[in-house]
């Protein structure tokens, strides 16, 4: 364990909330100290992938750590320098046009504003159906801008949605730890689902 302080930043792509509790762990594993820090779609919603209850009790049964999830909260995160990294894993199309375009009008982007301040790494494990269309220049934006790494990401579902990226979770952990090293962990452009 390499005792990081790391915020898991959840933005509300529901359908891979299941994939993204598997990086909380394994991240929580690696790097020992971790606190949750949710969206207010993320942590306000109760959806057909799960109730808002349940995934905000997991989170803290995961980290040991109470949720984040007020832009009040979140602030004091670059001021105190609470954190060493963080993800934002699933990082939504939303939440990336926000982050490219200086938005800070929720708690991850107040998060991810407070914390960069620092310049300390940013991680974005990108989940959104229009990454290869509207999200595009976001991403690209995204990729020159100092201390913002990206977890390896690929077209989930060419044919049937083409323009749909996501992120490859399982690496989160990796992602953390080559961009706590200032490296973009590669190849960022992964080959199709087997």
């Amino acid at each position: 364990m390499e005792n990081k302080r790391i915020g898991f930043g959840f933005c509300g792509s529901f359908c891979t909330f299941s994939r993204a509790f598997e990086a909380l762990e394994a991240v929580k594993e690696r790097f020992g100290d971790v606190t949750a820090i949710v969206s207010e779609a993320s942590g306000g919603w109760d959806t057909r992938f799960g109730r808002r209850e349940d995934h905000l009790r997991r989170m803290v049964e995961i980290t040991g750590s109470p949720v984040i999830s007020t832009i009040p909260q979140a602030e004091p995160i670059g001021p105190k320098k609470l954190l060493d990294a963080l993800i934002l894993c699933p990082c939504t199309g939303n939440t990336l046009g926000k982050l490219a375009n200086g938005v800070t009008d929720t708690t991850v982007t107040m998060a991810a504003k407070s914390h960069l301040r620092n310049g300390r790494p940013l991680i974005l494990a990108i989940s959104t159906n229009d990454g290869l269309a509207s999200s595009a220049r976001n991403i690209a934006a995204l990729l020159d801008k100092k201390n913002v790494f990206f977890v390896p990401f690929r077209q989930d579902d060419p044919v049937g949605k083409p323009t749909s990226l996501v992120a490859e979770f399982s690496l989160a952990a990796d992602a953390i730890e080559a961009a706590l090293a200032g490296r973009q962990l590669q190849p960022l452009l992964l080959g199709a689902p087997e």
